[in-house]
Formats: C-alpha cells, structure tokens, sequence
C-alpha cells in the first residue's frame, strides 16, 4: 500500500499549520518547508478548504489555518476524504470492475475488512498527536 502525493502533501499542510498556531500561513511556506510543488499544494490546500479542515484567506495578506483545531482533525478523516476517491483494487471499482475472478473471489472482502482495521486505527489519531511535544517536527515547521 501506498499513500498518493496528495494526501501525503494534506497531511504535510496540516501539520504545518498546527505548528503555527494562530497564524496565517503562505501557501510557498508550506511549499518550501514541505519540498511541494505549490501548482500541486494549490490542489491540495483547495480540497482541504472545501473539507474545512483549513481556512483560507484571500488577498495580500492572505493565507491559510486550521479550520478546527488539530484535537478534531483525525488522520482517519483526511486519509478518507483524499484516499477513497481512488478505489483500493479494481473489485471495488463498480461499474468498471473486469475482473474475471469477481464472482468466486474472497480477497475483496479480506481487503475490505482490512480497511476497516486500518482506518479505524488512524481515526484513533488526531493532528494534536502529530504534532504536540514532537520537538523535531515543530523545529523544521515553524516558520520563524
């Protein structure tokens, strides 16, 4: 298994911005601390606004924050909203599904029951986790 760049670059983003607390970040900030394309990050930080798990703020001294606090944001949460856009397998892709197995097969409900497992632990997760008492993290995060 293997995250997508985009939900790597979400979850990025906001840990960057709960390093920051209260203050209003710039989209190259992030770009430049997280070594993302900001045309990418745009994508990203967009999707996460439409989610409310940022807030952004146009104009000149415009930016972007956290939308709720990082105890309420799981990492459960963003995996899901950035992750099941995809389908996991091409069995759980419905109507384009050619697997010639389908109709036998028991590994797509062994996948599915492991997915369960798996996001259930990363709802047990939240950005406070992340990011509260991880010294490193804040150092190569915080914008000075």
């Amino acid at each position: 298994m293997r995250l997508t760049t985009r939900t790597n670059l979400a979850m990025r983003t906001l840990m960057f911005c709960a390093v920051n607390p209260g203050r209003i970040v710039r989209k190259h900030e992030v770009a430049e601390a997280c070594a993302a394309s900001e045309n990418h990050l745009a994508q990203v930080i967009h999707l996460l606004a439409q989610k409310g798990f940022l807030r952004t703020i146009r104009g000149r001294s415009g930016g972007l924050m956290l939308g709720r606090s990082p105890e309420q944001i799981t990492v459960g949460q963003v995996f899901r909203d950035f992750e099941s856009v995809l389908p996991f397998t091409e069995c759980f892709a419905e109507g384009e599904n050619t697997c010639p197995l389908v109709a036998a097969c028991r590994l797509k409900c062994v996948i599915s029951d492991a997915l369960i497992a798996f996001y259930a632990e990363l709802d047990r997760v939240t950005l406070a986790d992340l990011v509260t008492g991880n010294g490193d993290l804040q150092t190569l995060l915080r914008v000075a």
